[in-house]
């Protein structure tokens, strides 16, 4: 990766393995994050165009490429909130 942090719309990281979704028709495509595509050597590898990308695969099971600032972090994986709770 360049350094360079990918970001969703409401200026949260993006990083894999975060649980992101957007609305798209009516509907929503939901899941965790499996690849960000930076890079147009990557993009071509990957089947997707105009980087950066989200890829994911969506409840249905349909792998979806998202640009980044269409997507929101809904939740990121347990490894990244510890740090976040205060003891019990």
């Amino acid at each position: 990766m360049t350094g360079r942090q990918i970001h969703d719309k409401t200026s949260e990281p993006i990083k894999d393995g975060y649980h992101v979704y957007t609305k798209i028709r009516g509907g929503r495509h939901e899941g965790d994050v499996e690849k960000i595509v930076t890079s147009t050597s990557e993009a071509e590898k990957e089947g997707v165009k105009n980087p950066p990308k989200v890829l994911f695969t969506d409840q249905e099971g349909k792998d979806v490429a998202h640009n980044p600032q269409t997507l929101e972090v809904k939740e990121q994986p347990e490894e990244y909130n510890s740090s976040d709770q205060v003891g019990a």
